[in-house]
């Protein structure tokens, strides 16, 4: 899969997991990388059909993060913001 010119020059990614039907609390960092790494988690996600989210400067607040680290509660807004709009693309509905 090729990965579209305006992604072919990021130079970070991030990856967030978030289930909150398994529970959990808040959206987890489950990649980042730079580089290389950075174009691999991007192929990646267009392979599995995962939404991508350009913002660079959100990902580099979120690259500070440790892998497996919750999103800190002052960025639950601009997150939640930011599910709204993929669950509304893939015809979910938000659980609370």
């Amino acid at each position: 899969m090729s990965i579209p010119e305006s992604l072919k020059q990021s130079t970070q990614a991030v990856a967030l997991k978030y289930r909150p039907e398994q529970q959990q609390t808040a959206p987890k960092l489950v990649a980042k990388g730079e580089e290389e790494l950075a174009q691999a988690i991007i192929e990646l996600a267009l392979a599995h059909e995962v939404p991508i989210y350009e913002n660079a400067s959100l990902t580099q607040w979120l690259g500070q993060l440790d892998v497996g680290e919750d999103i800190p509660e002052a960025l639950y807004q601009v997150i939640a913001e930011i599910l709204a709009v993929v669950y509304q693309l893939q015809g979910k509905q938000p659980t609370c």
